[in-house]
């Protein structure tokens, strides 16, 4: 009978970690769609990533030593 004391604290302990939550879940969102835009405007401007180039030269490096 003493949980039933303890309702009103819980259910609010929950709202907040669930507020808390569903904020951390919006503001990734939010970010990821922010990032997306600034790499679209960056590949719009012709600017590539560094990975790219780097990843496909080590690639290609192996394979014509193999051969």
């Amino acid at each position: 009978m003493e949980a039933a004391a303890h309702t009103g604290f819980i259910i609010a302990a929950y709202a907040t970690a669930g507020a808390v939550l569903g904020g951390l879940i919006a503001w990734v969102m939010l970010d990821y769609s922010a990032q997306l835009r600034n790499l679209a405007e960056l590949e719009r401007r012709g600017v590539t990533r560094r990975s790219a180039s780097a990843g496909a030269a080590s690639a290609a490096g192996p394979a014509s030593e193999g051969a």
